[in-house]
């Protein structure tokens, strides 16, 4: 089935890398051919629009405010990316009840842009809002890298989604690793425990290595991929691009609020006529 393939990005804590894994990730997509829409769902310490050097005069806070609409809000940033920029300190963004949360989910459903890819950018941890965009994705990606707080962050994150969400299968980013082997040992420790204790599927979508580049492009409010790509990180970005283009679409609405639900369900009416 075409659509809009939906991915969240998540991560159990900070500090793991997650927003550079979805930034480059969008990027690379771009690079690839897709026509990629990156939403900042940090609502209320975004910071998107800052890695990326960019200065949006509206943002969520005004969607949800009604003073627009939020096609308005969509800014171009690098390599094709289209943004939905989020407020940055904003305590009430922070702290927006389900209802809200729901409501920008079925807001990105009056698009009429037509867009291959959206990569969402959660919040870190456990919040509401991660569950909501987590639930309403097609899939979901945990950034992890191989600190025992990070794993021990992710697991927690995957016990909250599969039990809040009813999510059950992941995909397992290892970030900030030294190699291959690393990232697969970590990984498979994941595994052991989310698939023995929760019921859980998680597979293995890829890593991205230590590259002293990576630091030195966000001090430049750049994208590695964009700034340096050539570096080694921004190869193992186009490699997991490359694997998330694999990922598959589900058949239909799953019937729960999820990202362009109405538009899924029009297509698989028209494929039926």
């Amino acid at each position: 089935m075409s659509g809009i393939k939906v991915i969240a990005v998540a991560s159990g804590k900070g500090g793991v890398g997650k927003t550079n894994v979805a930034v480059n990730l969008a990027v690379q997509l771009s690079r690839g051919g897709k026509k990629v829409l990156l939403l900042d769902a940090d609502l209320g310490l975004a910071n998107v629009d800052i890695l990326l050097n960019l200065k949006p005069k509206l943002n969520l806070a005004d969607v949800l405010a009604g003073t627009c609409d939020i096609k308005d809000i969509i800014v171009e940033g690098p390599g094709g990316v289209f943004l939905i920029p989020a407020a940055s300190g904003s305590k009430n963004m922070a702290e927006l009840a389900h209802a809200q949360h729901a409501g920008i989910v079925m807001a990105l459903s009056e698009l009429d842009q037509q867009f291959d890819v959206m990569i969402v950018d959660t919040a870190a941890g456990v919040s509401d809002s991660v569950v909501t965009f987590s639930k309403a994705s097609h899939h979901v990606a945990v950034v992890c890298s191989d600190e025992p707080t990070s794993m021990a962050d992710a697991y927690a994150l995957i016990k909250v989604l599969r039990k809040e969400a009813g999510i059950t299968r992941f995909k397992v980013v290892r970030n900030m690793v030294t190699n291959e082997v690393q990232a697969r040992a970590g990984y498979r420790r994941l595994v052991a425990a989310a698939e023995h204790f929760l019921d859980v599927h998680l597979e293995y979508a890829g890593f991205i290595p230590k590259d002293e580049l990576l630091p030195k492009s966000v001090a430049r409010q750049q994208c590695v991929s964009e700034l340096y790509p050539s570096a080694p990180s921004s190869k193992a970005f186009h490699k997991l691009a490359e694997t998330v283009e694999s990922w598959e679409m589900p058949d239909g609405p799953r019937g729960h609020i999820e990202f362009f639900v109405d538009r899924m369900a029009g297509e698989q009416a028209g494929a039926a006529l």
